[in-house]
């Protein structure tokens, strides 16, 4: 039996599936609508459609670096039990080899990659890990670099995961120092890495709030505004220690006292040649992935017919 453009788009109105899915059921069942639902069902795509729209802001943020490639990834799934287990945790680092080797350009060219084991695509198998886990799961976003020397962090099991891109001279191992950095970077997520790239209007915005925070201050609020504004660019270079990577003073004071700049080029003449910070990525878990907020006792009650 034939179909239409006009049956694919309904079906996938009716079972919320995706077109492509819709297409290979209809060709599956040869155009048989019942059939087609049937099919998309036994494959778990109908249940997992409707699971599409819970709210998945656990998951893992993963770092690693593959034959030389520095590779960030975040994948989302509903529940930490889920995002704890082996098969997820497989499937993030398995994912995080595909990205090193294929070199996508964004999520669809991803979704589209040949995975692993050289059976099927990403998308397909990210499909079978759902149907094993019965869970909403989507791939977020990553990141992945192929220049100059990568090391990877993944801070408590996936929260987050960084990684430091770093140009090292004199063939040197900078794998201490670059977990050194990638740890201050999970723990302060500094604004910007160095205050050469804090823009004009930040630092305009920053000089009002200044001036404005002097004006409320009774002790300060007589004083002249040249003698203000001096005060000001006094405090910017607080903001700098505070917002900048670089200019930030190393948490680390076992091993070192002074700003990450400083620490990064002492501990790379330590060793004999040179390292310089170049850039970095940093994924949190679910940062900007707005939780549902669950009322339980709302919940019961509304069950029960009773008000709250």
């Amino acid at each position: 039996m034939a179909f239409t453009a006009t049956d694919v788009k309904n079906l996938r109105e009716m079972t919320g599936c995706g077109m492509m899915d819709c297409k290979k059921a209809l060709t599956e069942t040869d155009g048989n609508v019942d059939k087609a639902i049937e099919y998309l069902r036994e494959k778990g795509l109908a249940s997992q459609a409707k699971k599409a729209g819970r709210v998945a802001a656990e998951g893992m943020a993963y770092a690693a670096v593959i034959d030389g490639v520095g590779v960030v990834v975040e994948v989302n799934c509903e529940t930490d039990f889920v995002a704890n287990g082996d098969l997820f945790q497989g499937f993030v680092k398995s994912l995080a080899a595909v990205i090193a080797k294929e070199a996508p350009a964004d999520l669809d060219a991803l979704n589209n990659c040949a995975w692993v084991d050289g059976k099927g695509t990403v998308a397909a198998a990210k499909d079978e890990v759902f149907l094993a886990l019965r869970e909403n799961m989507g791939i977020r976003r990553f990141v992945r670099i192929d220049s100059d020397v990568c090391v990877p962090y993944v801070h408590m099991k996936g929260k987050i995961g960084v990684l430091v891109n770093l140009k090292v001279e004199g063939g040197v191992d900078a794998t201490d120092i670059g977990k050194d950095v990638a740890m201050q970077i999970a723990a302060l997520n500094p604004r910007f890495w160095d205050k050469s790239q804090v823009t004009d209007d930040v630092i305009e915005e920053e000089k009002k709030i200044m001036l404005a925070q002097m004006d409320n201050d009774p002790k300060m609020a007589a004083k002249p505004l040249p003698v203000k504004e001096k005060i000001v660019m006094g405090k910017l270079n607080k903001f700098y220690t505070e917002n900048c990577l670089l200019q930030q003073e190393f948490v680390r004071k076992d091993i070192f006292d002074g700003t990450v700049e400083q620490y990064i080029e002492k501990a790379a003449k330590d060793l004999g040649g040179k390292v310089a910070f170049v850039n970095a990525v940093r994924f949190e878990r679910g940062e900007g992935i707005e939780k549902k907020q669950e009322d339980v006792a709302a919940e019961i009650a509304t069950l029960a017919g009773l008000k709250k």
